[in-house]
């Protein structure tokens, strides 16, 4: 059955009138980068931290309380950006991250430094969402595909500058200026998109779900703790996993009991009765699941298996962020043209092929056949990203954009922190198995990826149902920002 989902771009909030989408695009992009170098900068700056600071037992969890706290709060800040408007809660994240960040550059033990990556991560879960929300407020439908487009694009090159980056920082300035550099970017974000972006108080006076927000993130970080403790070898915590799995699930039951009796709900569980929105979620988890965990062994296969040097193994990964880059203007281009279905299961076929292939790689592979897989590997993800999060907003209410922007995000994220457990559970139950060396390595990779591809074929089989939906083009329909097509149903 064809229908018509609306797709207007005004917000009771906000004044479209006022606004000047040159200035935001430009604040966006600037806190994105932002968000997105915190990501990796910090890996290699984490050495000479570890050195000047102690506390190498604590190492890990400068990046995991990062993670804990995005992931977490990442669909709390999509409700608030929904009810008190874009602008305000974006800036809030904006003065959390940078304040994170003020901390972390003066920290003087690690046990700072973790506090401080934790307060970064909170504001960062306004960033990223937001960034994407707004650019689906401002821009038509005919621009909206290839804006989000770019905004990935940017995304994967600022993650990709990352350690090289963090790396020319600390020698040259110090591991403090990795964090403090941030300033001047986020008060330049904060100043263009305070003055680019207008947005009216809404007189109805909002009732915020506290409750609901605390216990949702409570839950959220009492499962990703489990794959923290679960993530390197289970059987030692295998009790504090089971522990923290079974919080996290009666958390979940009492968040549930409290937005079905909210009256206005942080997450309003109607969203989850689109179909469609459903099915974006489902791929964005199973999307998640194999990317990342997978692709952060390529490197050390690379140096184990082919005794590639550290320097080569990481610019193996440029093929990846640069097919990934083209994958993403690719889509936001196509969009108009190609239903999310056709873009999504594109996406998700070159995935599965470049994961299968990686299951059959050995030391007779070569760099340069390496690098291949990797680039059709980020062409595909490339594709996959700005599409389910543009299907994500057009399969939910304009007045909860916000909130399905955020919540695909959070999908995305709960499969990848979960992906990166698990198959690190996988890989190293082979090694145990295999014992050391390059050979037993090898055969122990071949697992993790014929798993992630398992992840992105069942990705690709729920992305067959998700109907004929797209963007429209300024010429179908009178142009009147709506998406025609199948519901998915």
């Amino acid at each position: 059955m064809d229908v018509l989902i609306a797709s207007t771009n005004a917000t009771p909030e906000r004044d479209a009138g006022k606004t000047r989408p040159a200035l935001v695009s430009a604040g966006l992009l600037l806190g994105l980068l932002l968000a997105a170098l915190d990501q990796t900068i910090v890996t290699t700056a984490m050495p000479t931290i570890a050195r000047s600071l102690g506390g190498l037992d604590l190492y890990s969890w400068v990046f995991a309380a990062y993670m804990l706290l995005e992931t977490a709060s990442t669909p709390v800040f999509g409700s608030l950006a929904d009810i008190f408007g874009r602008r305000r809660v974006y800036l809030i994240g904006m003065a959390l991250f940078l304040g994170g960040s003020v901390a972390a550059g003066l920290s003087s033990s690690m046990v700072g430094l973790i506090l401080s990556r934790a307060l970064q991560g909170l504001g960062a879960g306004a960033l990223m969402p937001l960034a994407f929300t707004i650019i689906a407020d401002i821009f038509p439908p005919e621009r909206r595909g290839k804006m989000q487009g770019l905004f990935a694009a940017v995304l994967t090159l600022a993650s990709l500058a990352g350690p090289p980056l963090g790396g020319l920082v600390t020698e040259m300035l110090g591991w403090h200026w990795a964090f403090f550099m941030n300033l001047p970017l986020g008060v330049a974000a904060v100043i263009l998109i305070w003055s680019g972006l207008a947005e009216k108080r809404s007189e109805r006076r909002p009732q915020v779900d506290v409750a609901g927000a605390l216990v949702f993130m409570s839950a959220m970080i009492a499962f990703l703790l489990s794959t923290v403790a679960g993530g390197k070898t289970l059987a030692p915590d295998l009790f504090l996993v089971l522990a923290l799995v079974v919080v996290g699930c009666i958390l979940l039951g009492l968040f549930v009991r409290i937005e079905r009796r909210s009256t206005e709900p942080m997450l309003p569980l109607g969203l989850f009765g689109n179909a469609s929105f459903v099915l974006v979620s489902m791929v964005a988890l199973l999307f998640g699941l194999g990317m990342f965990g997978s692709i952060s062994y390529l490197p050390l296969f690379a140096q184990t298996v082919l005794g590639a040097s550290p320097s080569v193994s990481g610019a193996l990964l440029i093929p990846m962020m640069v097919g990934m880059g083209l994958g993403s203007m690719a889509a936001g281009l196509l969009m108009t043209r190609l239903s999310f279905r056709v873009l999504t299961i594109t996406g998700l076929g070159l995935m599965v092929g470049s994961f299968l292939f990686f299951s059959t790689m050995g030391s007779g592979t070569g760099i340069p056949l390496l690098a291949m897989g990797l680039a059709i590997s980020g062409l595909g993800q490339g594709i996959l990203g700005p599409t389910l999060t543009t299907a994500a907003q057009e399969f939910s209410e304009p007045g909860h954009r916000g909130l399905a922007t955020s919540t695909n995000a959070f999908f995305r994220s709960v499969g990848s922190t979960f992906g990166v457990s698990l198959l690190g559970v996988l890989l190293n139950a082979g090694l145990r198995a295999r014992g050391e060396g390059p050979m037993a390595f090898s055969a122990s990779l071949s697992t993790v990826f014929l798993v992630a591809s398992g992840f992105a074929a069942a990705a690709l089989v729920a992305a067959l149902f998700m109907g004929g939906s797209r963007l429209e083009a300024p010429g179908d329909l009178g142009g009147h920002g709506t998406v025609k097509g199948r519901s998915g149903k």
